[in-house]
């Protein structure tokens, strides 16, 4: 951690991973000037700290050494492409964690995805805590990388969720093992089409020491982890060959570290068959790091599912509801969808131009009816009309506090007993919502005056 003494760093963005790094800059005696679009209470506390606060900048002050970028910053916003004009080196928070590591780092068993990452990371860091490792989920998933890297007393395994947008600005980030879930389209606005959003995900598998991780039953990914330069591993829901885990029996199995018998797949919460997969690739990554079988079932036993995945909230008049608002795109809504066999959906809000007619034409014959919201219902709508066309479909158009109720109320209305109301929006939810947690606390709370009545 030498050699940051006088050093002129910008850091772009002053939320969590931005003041983590503004903070830990700071401690190391550099210069620090945050930059953000508006004063918030995090610059005004890092104004306190000693950091310079620029808003709005367009271009680095002069002089500056290293700018370190807060994910979600386009590469084409004008503080970054005035960066790289005047040859200032841009990196990321997770970048800025990976140079921050002392002589005997941590390791670090990352993971990627389009979908399913929080909750495969959270398996990981219960299956590491079962082993008794002072272990901990980072990155994506909350926890700023670079806090997590310089906690005192230090971590002994970090297990480290990373998004396309952390990877496209880590270079030199070598984990230990990595594994990527799936691959679907996602955030094509920022990445600009699908090659490059894959590619920024491939980049966790580049070190040649990475034992590389990746899914067998999806095209995409597994075509990509055979290109991988080290030791490739994958995971299946069929039975596993070599070098593989996966499903004998309803068990799951490892015939890649030599694990023999796991789990029962029956003990994997939150349920469905992507979940299965996402027990199976946090325990390759654990048992890459030697976690013995023994603590990888205690650790899926153990562990307990973030709130608004595939969460049961009611049974109303025979009727379940389901509250999977973290399906906030068309390849996290297929896997929802396709855990249950008749289906009253609730869908809409901003898809960031991904497609989903294939996601309709795959899903129709288990929908009883649709409810569609949002800003990007209306390419829903056309959808259904064409994958099927006879199926009832409300549209709610209002935008207010009240609409997830009016939603909740439509959706009852056209359910049956047996049926699941599933709120599996395939889009993100800042149309309508402050986050995928509000719009499934909306919907918690309209299913819940629902019941009372």
């Amino acid at each position: 951690m030498t050699g940051w003494a006088g050093r002129l760093v910008v850091v772009a963005g002053a939320g969590a991973s931005g003041e983590a790094a503004a903070r830990a800059l700071l401690r190391l005696g550099a210069e620090v000037t945050v930059v953000d679009r508006a004063p918030s209470e995090r610059t005004e506390a890092l104004a306190a700290a000693g950091a310079t606060i620029a808003l709005d900048a367009a271009a680095p002050p002069v002089g500056t050494d290293l700018l370190v970028v807060s994910p979600g910053w386009r590469p084409d916003a004008p503080l970054l492409t005035a960066a790289a004009a005047a040859g200032v080196e841009v990196i990321g928070e997770v970048e800025l964690a990976w140079r921050l590591r002392g002589p005997d780092p941590a390791p670090w068993l990352a993971l990627t995805g389009t979908n399913g990452k929080t909750t495969t990371v959270r398996m990981l860091e219960a299956m590491l805590r079962a082993a008794g490792e002072r272990a901990v989920a980072t990155g994506n998933v909350g926890l700023a990388v670079v806090d997590a890297v310089t906690a005192e007393p230090p971590y002994g395994v970090l297990a480290v969720e990373l998004s396309s947008f952390q990877l496209h600005s880590a270079p030199s980030v070598r984990p230990a093992a990595a594994a990527i879930l799936n691959l679907a389209p996602d955030h094509l606005d920022w990445h600009g089409g699908f090659d490059a959003y894959a590619a920024a995900k491939e980049l966790i598998w580049a070190g040649e020491k990475t034992v590389a991780i990746g899914n067998a039953d999806d095209h995409e990914v597994a075509r990509r982890l055979a290109a991988a330069p080290g030791r490739q591993v994958s995971f299946t829901l069929a039975e596993p060959g070599p070098d593989q885990l996966g499903l004998v029996a309803g068990a799951l199995v490892d015939r890649a570290f030599g694990g023999g018998e796991l789990a029962a797949a029956a003990e994997v919460r939150p349920a469905g068959p992507h979940n299965v997969a996402n027990a199976l690739a946090a325990a390759a990554l654990a048992r890459a790091q030697g976690v013995e079988p023994a603590a990888v079932a205690r650790g899926l036993r153990e562990f307990v599912p973030d709130p608004h995945r595939n969460e049961p909230v009611a049974d109303v008049c025979g009727v379940r509801y389901v509250d999977d608002s973290k399906a906030t795109n068309p390849h996290a809504a297929l896997a929802s969808l396709t855990s249950y066999d008749r289906v009253v959906w609730i869908a809409g809000g901003l898809l960031k131009g991904a497609p989903v007619d294939e996601l309709v034409a795959r899903v129709a014959g288990r929908l009883a009816g649709a409810v569609l919201l949002g800003a990007d219902r209306a390419a829903l709508a056309t959808a259904i009309a064409r994958h099927a066309p006879s199926l009832p479909v409300v549209t709610v158009s209002r935008t207010d506090d009240g609409a997830m109720s009016e939603v909740v109320e439509v959706a009852a209305a056209l359910a049956g007993p047996g049926d699941t109301v599933l709120l599996a929006p395939a889009a993100a939810s800042m149309d309508m919502f402050r986050d995928y947690k509000a719009r499934g606390d909306a919907f918690v709370a309209a299913v819940r005056a629902l019941a009372d009545r």
